[in-house]
C-alpha cells in the first residue's frame, strides 16, 4: 500500500506543512503527474485545491517534469532540478525520476492554488499568542 510524506506550501504566507498520507488518501496521488491539480481532501484541506509541483523517491532522487512516466533516467544536466553547478559550464550526469507518481515516491511537494488560511485549516494557527 502506498504511503507518502506530502509537503504543502502556502504561497501567501511562505509557510510549509508536512503531512503523512496513506491508504485511500495516498491512492489519490498514484498515477498523477507534476502539474496536476487535485482536491485538498487528501491532505486535510477540504476547501482547497492543490497542485503537484515535484517530489523525490526514498533515495532522494528528484522528480523531473521533462522525464515521462515513473522510470529512472540518467541525464547530463547543466542545472535545474537535481543539480546546481558550482562553476560556469559545469555539467554532471545525474539519475532522476519521471514526472508520474508511483509507489517508489517517498515525498510529494504540493502548493495551494485555491483557498485561504492554510494554517487555520490544518489547526496550526497560532493567532497572537505569546510564547514564553
Amino acid at each position: 500500500m502506498a504511503e507518502f510524506k506530502v509537503v504543502v506550501a502556502d504561497p501567501e504566507s511562505g509557510e510549509t506543512f508536512q503531512r503523512e498520507v496513506d491508504g485511500q488518501d495516498a491512492n489519490r496521488f498514484l498515477g498523477r503527474e507534476i502539474g496536476d491539480e487535485i482536491g485538498g481532501d487528501a491532505v486535510g484541506l477540504s476547501e482547497h485545491t492543490i497542485e503537484i509541483t515535484g517530489g523525490s523517491d526514498e533515495t532522494g532522487r528528484p522528480m523531473r517534469e521533462d522525464v515521462s512516466g515513473t522510470r529512472l533516467k540518467e541525464l547530463l544536466l547543466e542545472g535545474g532540478v537535481g543539480f546546481e553547478p558550482s562553476r560556469e559550464g559545469e555539467r554532471k550526469r545525474i539519475t532522476v525520476r519521471g514526472r508520474e507518481i508511483d509507489d517508489d515516491v517517498a515525498q510529494i511537494n504540493v502548493t495551494v492554488i485555491e483557498g485561504d488560511d492554510v494554517a487555520a485549516a490544518f489547526g496550526e494557527d497560532d493567532g497572537d499568542a505569546d510564547e514564553e
